[in-house]
């Protein structure tokens, strides 16, 4: 068996900690939505309670493959009604823990997949 070393280009996550992320060795204390190919964008300021519909129905543009939703330290998962344009779209939404999405996504991004990691940190 052959191994190659895949390394993304564009955004990947370079450190994270129980109140921060780093995308490319810049530090985040806000909840961010991270792409493969465009700028760090800041999403979802008011938090998990507050998530809605059109949070989510904005990432609709981007036509990714799927969605990493970073819940913050813990896994909480929002009302399915607030994925629902994605589902129908047919883009996948995968909930977990702010830390396993940077890490989920770095190698989804090096295999070239289209993904996105909405993350919530508090």
């Amino acid at each position: 068996m052959k191994f190659h070393l895949s390394a993304p280009t564009g955004n990947v996550f370079t450190g994270y900690g129980p109140d921060h992320v780093e995308v490319n060795r810049e530090r985040f204390e806000v909840n961010i939505l991270v792409f493969p190919d465009r700028p760090v964008t800041a999403w979802a300021p008011a938090g998990f309670a507050a998530l809605s519909r059109e949070d989510f129905a904005a990432l609709l543009e981007l036509k990714p493959e799927i969605v990493l939703l970073g819940t913050g330290r813990s896994i909480r998962f929002p009302h399915p009604r607030l994925t629902a344009d994605l589902t129908a779209a047919r883009i996948g939404v995968d909930v977990m823990d702010f830390q396993a999405a940077c890490r989920t996504y770095n190698v989804l991004a090096a295999e070239g997949r289209l993904v996105v990691a909405a993350l919530i940190l508090a």
